[in-house]
């Protein structure tokens, strides 16, 4: 990125849609730049105006006072601020373009990167990097020589010159067969072949060569030629052979005796363990070198040895619940302590390695019985695994086991972060489609021009990039089970009048295609808008409403049933613990309160996190208020003004539904069946809310 720093002209200014071709001029005239990048209402780049884009707006008869958008350029070539030098230069290369932008990773622009500015940027770290290289291949003990593509010497290393008895002022620009005639370059400046460990005699020095083809675009540009003195290497591989036998007879006393063995250096880091003792700590030795002693046994001292000097022998201490006698021993050189020995005795080790592989097995099988009978739960074990002890839970709970089994679609309602797609999920499960497909499809994710798409599929040729072979859509994936359409609310209106056909009919047909498909598929939908309000404004479709809303299931938000709090938070710590592998045992009383007290704005989702930060926090024992973010602290306080006026917005939120719902009922001449249409609620759901708010009707 050095690359792009000395390079990129950091005095930039920016335009944007609507300015005038007169301010694009003043910025070409004071900053003397090519392009211009224009930015959209974020700060990010949207296009550019280029010099060509002003002769263009010339040509067209354009004056100062016209705006620069019909000459904007919006196929745009930038590049990222951190783009390595090595793709920079690549880039540089290849580009045609001679000014582009540079962004950072908020997609803001930071820069312009000229490519004439670059190429004399590459000229002088060109220049460095050959002087740096020269320093480096003059410091090498082995000679290298460098040649082009002609065998024409290019460079000649001090230790060419040492080995091999040549000067430097004297070989350069000569060919290397005149020099070195009995060693040929042809193989690798003509086939590109690399030769290695040949053997060469040059005044009665014998040395090995190593050649390597240097290649630039894929073309042979010239060679390395590498010399070692034999003379130091063979010294060396007698020194290696000596130290891998050493260390062999080493290895093979260390695993052959049963006692257990493991080497710190003087700061306690662990240099060596033998086999039987990595058997003991059911750890790979390749898991215990390099970490502190104090890591792998907590209980060890061995690393105070290692720092005192000072023998323990013979002492009997339990390590994992397992009595041993252990001995440590300091290890001396040249008169200074460098590290310490630690010696176990294990008891019965064969009998202990087969117990352990029996627990494993058992462990293995009781995991495999787990899964087995996850696949199998009935429709009643389902449900209870749903979290909820409040009786809207249990009364939903009721409602899911009766709509499962019917055909009818289902719009399940409820603020962000109730939990709706799980009860979706459930439904689908509890039901005679539980062995087909679930498929979900978020309305408010997929953009608006490829959710008709997405949904239907197409063939090939329906539009501009589409695949060959077509796609399938979602309904047709979900042929034979279920579904579930989140976010309806936000489906565009052209698409509502389509999935009203299939909801009538169970037919469709692929984008770009007249074949009818029919489909046995199951639509649940979910939505945390109120749909009769959207009917009203135009926003919704009023007859896919009541198609929807055949039956409805209303989640309503954690604050209004707090008897839930505790044991969804106790699920997120047994589920929290699992991930994390953790041993958080529950939570203080004192924290509990605080939970209970909180409005709790971002339901089921926002408790998660909530507990999830906690847990991270925690790592051990009970969860307390210390381990929970300063919202819920806050606004737990009773003295808080923040906790006194989400009070009072509450019961200001309280008084808007309760008239709401009073309005709904006059409307409907009292009918409670009507009123609750209105009001987008089940009719349970609305005799709950009277009597809450202690309406008589």
């Amino acid at each position: 990125m050095m690359l792009l720093k000395d390079g990129t002209n950091p005095r930039i200014s920016y335009l944007n849609l609507g300015d005038s071709i007169g301010k694009a001029v003043r910025i070409f005239m004071e900053l003397k730049i090519a392009i211009i990048p224009v930015l959209n209402r974020e700060g990010g780049l949207l296009s550019i105006f280029s010099r060509s884009s002003l002769y263009r707006a010339i040509l067209d008869g354009a004056t100062h006072k016209d705006i620069i958008d019909p000459y904007l350029i919006h196929e745009v070539i930038s590049i990222s601020d951190d783009i390595p030098d090595d793709q920079l230069a690549d880039f540089v290369k290849m580009s045609q373009v001679g000014s582009v932008p540079v962004v950072n990773r908020e997609g803001k622009v930071v820069g312009l990167l000229c490519k004439a500015n670059m190429v004399m940027t590459l000229f002088r770290h060109s220049e460095l990097l050959n002087v740096q290289l020269k320093a480096i291949l003059d410091s090498m003990h082995n000679g290298v020589i460098a040649v082009d593509g002609h065998g024409i010497v290019t460079h000649l290393n001090i230790g060419a010159s040492r080995i091999l008895g040549l000067k430097a002022d004297t070989s350069l620009n000569r060919p290397f067969q005149q020099l070195l005639p009995k060693l040929d370059l042809t193989p690798a400046l003509v086939k590109g072949e690399v030769k290695i460990g040949l053997r060469y005699r040059h005044c009665n020095v014998t040395m090995v060569v190593n050649i390597t083809p240097l290649k630039i675009g894929g073309n042979i540009a010239g060679g390395i030629v590498i010399f070692q003195d034999l003379t130091d290497l063979e010294q060396a591989a007698r020194e290696l052979e000596t130290v891998k036998a050493l260390n062999k007879t080493f290895d093979t006393v260390l695993n052959i005796i049963h006692d257990g063995i493991i080497v710190v250096d003087e700061t306690g880091k662990t240099t060596l363990i033998n086999q039987a003792m990595a058997d003991f700590l059911t750890l790979t030795p390749q898991e215990v070198i390099g970490k502190h002693i104090t890591d792998i046994i907590e209980s060890s001292s061995l690393h105070l040895v290692a720092s005192s000097g000072i023998v323990e022998t013979s002492e009997v201490l339990t390590i994992r619940g397992k009595p041993l006698i252990v001995s440590r021993l300091p290890i001396i050189k040249e008169g200074e302590v460098v590290g310490a020995v630690g010696k176990a005795v294990f008891p019965q080790l064969a009998e202990v390695r087969e117990l352990a592989e029996k627990i494993r097995l058992l462990e293995n099988k009781v995991n495999f019985f787990q899964e087995e009978l996850q696949k199998n739960k009935t429709a009643q074990e389902i449900i209870k695994d749903i979290v909820g002890e409040s009786t809207e839970m249990k009364k939903l709970k009721e409602e899911i086991t009766l709509v499962a089994s019917s055909r009818s679609t289902v719009l399940i309602t409820g603020e962000s972060g109730t939990g709706k797609e799980g009860v979706a999920h459930a439904i689908h499960l509890c039901s005679d489609r539980s062995q087909g497909p679930f498929i979900k499809v978020n309305c408010a994710a997929i953009p608006e021009n490829l959710i008709e798409a997405e949904m239907f599929g197409y063939v090939s040729g329906a539009f501009t990039g589409a695949a060959k072979a077509g796609k399938p859509g979602r309904l047709e994936i979900a042929n034979g089970g279920t579904l579930f359409l989140d976010e309806i609310g936000d489906m565009p209106m052209a698409l509502q009048s389509k999935l009203l056909r299939v909801l009538q009919d169970r037919e469709f047909e692929r984008l770009g295609s007249t074949k009818t498909i029919k489909v046995n598929v199951r639509v649940l939908a979910a939505t945390n808008k109120n749909l009769y309000q959207g009917i009203s404004e135009g926003e919704f479709r009023a007859d896919l409403y009541y198609r929807l809303n055949v039956i409805n299931l209303h989640l309503p938000p954690l604050r209004e049933r707090p008897d839930d709090i505790q044991p969804l938070t106790q699920f997120f710590i047994t589920k929290f613990n699992k991930i994390l592998k953790l041993n958080v045992s529950g939570i203080a009383d004192n924290a509990m309160k605080t939970l209970l007290n909180y409005s709790w704005p971002g339901n089921i989702r926002e408790l998660e996190n909530v507990v999830e930060r906690a847990v991270n926090y925690s790592r051990s024992g009970l969860l307390l208020l210390e381990h929970l973010p300063d919202q819920l602290l806050n606004s737990s306080s009773r003295e808080n003004p923040l906790s006194v006026g989400k009070i009072r917005h509450q019961e200001k939120i309280a008084g808007i539904e309760r008239n709401m719902i009073v309005r709904a009922l006059e409307k409907a001449g009292g009918n409670k069946t009507k009123a609750a249409k209105l009001l987008n609620l089940s009719r349970s759901r609305l005799y709950d809310k009277l009597d809450k708010y202690n309406l008589k009707y």
